[in-house]
């Protein structure tokens, strides 16, 4: 049965009472708990909710979330983001994490037009015609895990060769990214082994991950 507004105000009254009965003062300590060591930037589905994943409370995770977890030079939205996390907040990890059964994926990998949104995937597009031998070399039924998980590598690279990071890792902060996808039919995340620390360690640990996903063994 689907939810009116009304119900979704009065599940959050019972909600936010029951959590000041288990947890007396959980709001208050919220309130100057803006300290988080850890940006997530993932897909907008609404299945893949970051903190409660990963076990972290609200206050200790910084969330940026768009249609398949695209970070593009052009995107100010995405790269103000990562700015304010990185010299602002001062978080030490910033994870991408595709999921897998994305749409956005999946219609990047059909070609499939929708409208407007066609400019966005086409960043994934970009993604699916640079890897176009390697997943032509995967079984069909697998080519979206694979996407879903080169996606997720290639924006850990664009983040990585922003002027947020090369600026911050010119004054030795302490910034390590990484590519992460996570499982919708398990509840399970995948670490992708692209862990960047430094502009000088991208290109092999790229070439490295991007060969992690041709050599996976899918059922």
């Amino acid at each position: 049965m689907s939810k009116t507004l009304d119900d979704l105000f009065a599940h959050n009254r019972a909600w936010a009472a029951q959590m000041e009965r288990e947890r007396p003062g959980f709001f208050t300590s919220l309130k100057s708990q803006q300290r988080p060591k850890y940006m997530w930037i993932g897909c907008s589905d609404s299945r893949v909710p970051a903190n409660q994943i990963t076990g972290l409370e609200p206050g200790e995770v910084f969330v940026h979330r768009n249609v398949a977890n695209v970070v593009v030079h052009s995107d100010l939205n995405a790269l103000s983001t990562v700015q304010f996390a990185v010299e602002r907040l001062k978080v030490e990890h910033v994870m991408v994490v595709g999921h897998y059964g994305c749409s956005g994926v999946q219609a990047a990998l059909e070609g499939a037009r929708i409208g407007l949104a066609d400019n966005w995937l086409r960043h994934i597009m970009d993604v699916r015609d640079r890897h176009r031998d390697l997943l032509d070399a995967i079984p069909e039924s697998n080519r979206h895990d694979a996407l879903v998980e080169l996606n997720a590598i290639e924006q850990v690279v664009n983040v990585a060769q922003s002027t947020v990071l090369l600026d911050a890792w010119a004054r030795n902060q302490s910034v390590t990214l990484h590519a992460w996808v996570y499982g919708v039919h398990d509840g399970l995340l995948k670490d992708l082994q692209m862990t960047v620390d430094g502009q000088e360690a991208l290109e092999p640990l790229y070439r490295q991950a991007i060969a992690g996903v041709a050599q996976t063994k899918r059922g």
